[in-house]
Parts: structure tokens; sequence; C-alpha cells
């Protein structure tokens, strides 16, 4: 591989546009993603006041927190308490989440359940009271989590998100519209560029929030749908915002695995009702792995998974619900029926499961507000790092997260937006393309990415692998930027290169294991050195520059 292509360089957007040409709309504050925290920043800011534009790349319901099965994460028994989930939420963090933003979130997560609920989404109760019925999941001390349908959450909040988007009169929706680039006007965001039905669409606006959600699509197994791709996170970057704890990617333990299948998420939930993990030969494994067994927090279960994968020469371990008290059809009932199409019956046959990528913790540095370092730029939720899932998420707190944090980013963008845009430049140049462009075949270059991130940049990192890794992203982007990219596939190939680039220079710069990034090469936790945040930026020649964030202290994240 050629060295001039060892680092990769990136443009400070995808393509040119031209205003002459381009239709414009404009708006006081664009939302970029319909999940729970697009919804929730367009919801509070329209109202609030301000006219708001929320576009998505797919159908408004095609979103992470669709997927989402587990719940939301409230204190709501008497022998629990906010400082114990402040506590869970920090140690699960190991060492860098930021314990005022912990705290802020957890305080407010019975405000955002309510405020949930009087947008219609209907949770589960207890039979014989309104009292919620609650879930334990890994890495929590008690049962905290509120479900809807038993493992529909995620699916039921996003009904009652968009029909509360729909019914409102300040709030404007565009499906199918995805997001090619931000434009920046002296250094400050004015808006973005779009394509719809294969047409440039330009869009003004006096605050732009970036809720795309995760990018779980640039590994080979994942749970996440297929519109995953990291666009917002790639966009904030070539933007110039500030991206930090990229190398931190939560990997889900149980996946439905089966050759040829869609993969499936295998919620945790189940485990929390009491199912175990065996491998092949029935030996449940977890039990000398951790004290926690298999409510050990993810990147652990997920590695005594893989170790036992290898140990065992299988594809795959078993979940066992034997051991759930109730019928688990009955309590699962999303998850028995995908799993009865592939003739496994709860009742009496263990899942077959391996890890998959689930959550992206890292994203564009913001402070609880969403600001990002780009004056007018806002990042929310899975495409924002705000400081809540420091090296790990804790489960469940990511739908809590999303509507908290929306709703304080919808009211400043809001606010925001009240000082005018300077409006959109003209013309914006893109990268220079080649005369020749090269043939490329998108199909063999995305299962290639695909295949190098889950081998070198996955589970188990070194600096050899990762290192190579960095060499053939920076090829691959070299070449397909020379082409045109003015298709949505393209740009989204794109973007994703850009994520998994930042995920490798991140996981390069820290030299230890911490939450979900080991290192076999560094496998001890390194407070002295690496008790702080990685921070990666645009660099003026389209270079990455990766910098350690203050040094904080473990002991004061690890208390509550």
């Amino acid at each position: 591989m050629h060295a001039s292509h060892a680092v990769p360089q990136f443009p400070h957007r995808l393509a040119p546009f031209d205003l002459r040409t381009t239709p414009l709309l404009r708006t006081d504050v664009l939302v970029i993603g319909s999940g729970i925290a697009g919804a929730a920043a367009a919801l509070h800011a329209a109202d609030a006041g301000a006219q708001v534009l929320l576009l998505a790349k797919g159908e408004l319901v095609d979103t992470n927190t669709a997927w989402a099965q587990g719940g939301i994460a409230v204190v709501t028994l008497a022998e629990d308490s906010i400082a114990t989930h402040v506590a869970d939420t920090l140690r699960v963090g190991a060492g860098i989440a930021r314990p005022e933003v912990v705290s802020e979130v957890v305080e407010a997560a019975t405000d955002a359940v309510e405020w949930l609920q009087r947008l219609g989404t209907h949770f589960d109760l207890r039979e014989g009271d309104d009292a919620f019925e609650v879930s334990r999941e890994g890495g929590h001390s008690h049962a905290r989590v509120v479900h809807a349908h038993g493992d529909a959450t995620g699916q039921e909040i996003q009904r009652a998100l968009v029909a509360a988007l729909r019914a409102h009169p300040r709030v404007t929706l565009r499906a199918h519209t995805f997001v090619r680039d931000l434009v920046l006007r002296d250094g400050r965001c004015v808006g973005a560029v779009c394509l719809q039905d294969g047409m440039e669409l330009a869009v003004e606006a006096g605050a732009t929030v970036v809720a795309t959600g995760g990018t779980g699509q640039i590994y080979r197994e994942t749970t996440n749908p297929t519109g995953a791709s990291g666009d917002g996170h790639a966009l904030c970057f070539r933007a110039g915002a500030r991206m930090t704890d990229c190398e931190f990617v939560q990997f889900h333990p149980t996946t439905l695995y089966i050759a040829g299948a869609s993969r499936f998420l295998i919620s945790e939930v189940v485990r929390g009702a009491g199912a175990v993990l065996r491998d092949r030969n029935g030996d449940r494994f977890m039990l000398g792995a951790h004290p926690m067994a298999e409510l050990a927090p993810r990147d652990v279960v997920s590695r005594a998974i893989l170790d036992r994968m290898v140990e065992t020469n299988d594809t795959h371990v078993y979940l066992d619900l034997g051991t759930v008290q109730g019928d688990p059809r009955t309590l699962f009932p999303s998850i028995a029926r995908i799993c009865a199409s592939f003739d496994l019956d709860l009742a009496k046959d263990p899942i077959p499961v391996r890890p998959g990528a689930h959550y992206f913790v890292g994203g564009a540095a913001t402070d609880l507000d969403g600001r990002t370092s780009v004056p007018g730029l806002f990042a929310i939720g899975e495409a924002a790092a705000s400081g809540l899932h420091g090296a790990n998420r804790l489960a469940s707190n990511s739908l809590l997260e999303g509507a908290v944090i929306g709703r304080r980013t919808g009211l400043q963008a809001a606010e925001a937006s009240r000082t005018r845009s300077p409006g959109l430049p003209q013309f914006g140049d893109g990268p220079p393309t080649a005369a020749e462009p090269p043939r490329l075949l998108h199909d063999d270059l995305l299962y290639s990415l695909k295949s190098l991130m889950w081998r070198q940049v996955g589970l188990r990192r070194d600096a050899a692998g990762l290192a190579d890794a960095r060499a053939r992203i920076a090829f691959w982007h070299h070449y397909l930027v020379r082409a045109p990219l003015r298709e949505l596939r393209a740009c989204q190939l794109a973007n994703m290169l850009t994520v998994a680039a930042l995920v490798a220079e991140s996981a390069i710069a820290r030299r230890e294991s911490r939450g979900t990034h080991f290192r076999s090469d560094f496998p001890a936790r390194d407070d002295a050195a690496f008790c702080r945040g990685i921070f990666l930026e645009r660099s003026g020649d389209g270079g990455v520059l990766a910098t350690l964030g203050p040094a904080h202290s473990p002991t004061d994240r690890a208390t509550a």
C-alpha cells in the first residue's frame, strides 16, 4: 500500500454546490434525524416558538430508537435511588464519564418518562396498580428499566414521537432526505445541502441539530438497522467539530446468529429475567468470568463470549432461557416471533448468539445543551459525546439521554436561531475529482471495510492491526473521493470510511484498555496517563489531529 495513503485526508465537504440551480428552504431550526433525540429537540424547539424542519434519511420510523428493545432507565423502586443510578453509570463509564452530566440526566429521568407518557407512550404497568413494571439489565444494581410491550419499547416510543411530530403546527417533516454536507459561513453552521429523490436541496437554518443515530454498519456483525452509517458523525467532523470518545464502541453480547439470517438483538432484559449463557458443551461460562455473571457490563460479557467461541472452535454460544421464571414467549413476544421464524421455540430451544456492534459511545463533543465546538451546530443522541457514558454506556441510558438532552438542545437551538443566520454562501467547492475516476465496486468495498473493522478494530485491538486498518481505510477513502460523490450510496460509504478512520485513530492513541476499548498489547487500565478523553479534529490539510484532554480523578468518577 502506497505510503502517501497511510493517513486519511478528509475534504471539508463531499461535493460542490451552486445555489443558483438548487432549491432553497429556510427554517429557524434544522433537525437531522427522527429518533428520540431528534424528535425531542424538534418538539421542544417548536414549543419554544421556533419553526422546525426535521429531515429523515428514510421513513420517520426508521431509527435506532425504534430498534431499542430494553427500555429507559429511571428510578422507581423504594430501595433504589438517584444516587445509586448515578453511581452505576459512573462505574460502568470507567473513570471518564462526567459526573455533572450524569447527575443532571439521571435526575431528569422521571420528568422525561412523564413527558413521553403525555405524548401517548404506553409503558408496561404492574397488575393491580399504576406503578411501572421494571426490569434489571447489565450493570444496574437495581431493577429500573421501564419498558413497553415487554420488549418493544423503542417501537412504542417512536410511534408516539412521530404522532406528536406530525401533529405539531410548527414542525415540518421531510422523509427520504439525506444530508450530504453541512454548510458554514464565517465559521458558523448556517444550514445544509441535501439529496432528495436524487436532486439537490439546500436548507438555510438559524441553528442545526445533528441527531442521526449510530454507526453500527461499519462492522460486519451489528444489531443496528441498515441506515446506521455514521452520517452525523462524519458531517460534524468535516464541518470542523471536535470529536471525542470515538474508540469506545459498545458491542452487545447477544445477537441472534444463524448463518444467512439478518442479525437481531436479543435484549438484555432476557438475561435480566434469568437467562444464562452456555457454550456448545452446555457449560455456563460467565460464572467464572465476572461476579455479576450474565449481568456484567456488556464489554465484559462480549469478550467472554468471544473467548469461549475461540476455545470451543464455534461460531456462537447459546442463550438458555430454561432458567427464566414464566413463559418466555409471553414475556418477550417480539423476540419469540423472530426466533419462531427460524423454528426456535423460546420455551425449549436455546438461542444461538454472538456479539455485534451495538452503540457508538463517541461523537461530536458537546455540553449538556448539545452545543458543539462549531457555532450554530448542535449534536445529540448517538451522534454526540455528552459525557454521560464515558468509556461505556450503562444499559438503557441512551433513550434517557435522548429525551433529556434532546429537550435541553431544542430549547437552546430555538434561542440560538433568533440571531438570524447570515445566509448560505452561493457557491461551495468540493474535493477535486480525477480526470479518469477509478471504477469502484461499492458492495465489495463496503464488505471489505466491515470485515476489516470486525477483525482489527473490534472487540480486541493491537497496534499492528490498528495501523494496518488505518492505512487500508485511508487507501480506500483516497480513491472513493476521487470519483464524484453525488449519489446517496457513495456519500454514505464515504461517511462510513470517515467514521471508521476516527475509531482507528482514537484506538491507536489510547494505549490502554478501558470500558469497551480493549488493547491486547495494553491490557491494563492506565489512569495515570489515560483517565481523560481523546479529542479528534480535522486539520487544515484534511488530516486528523488527536489530542489528550485534561486528566480526571478516577476516584471522583467512580463514586457518587
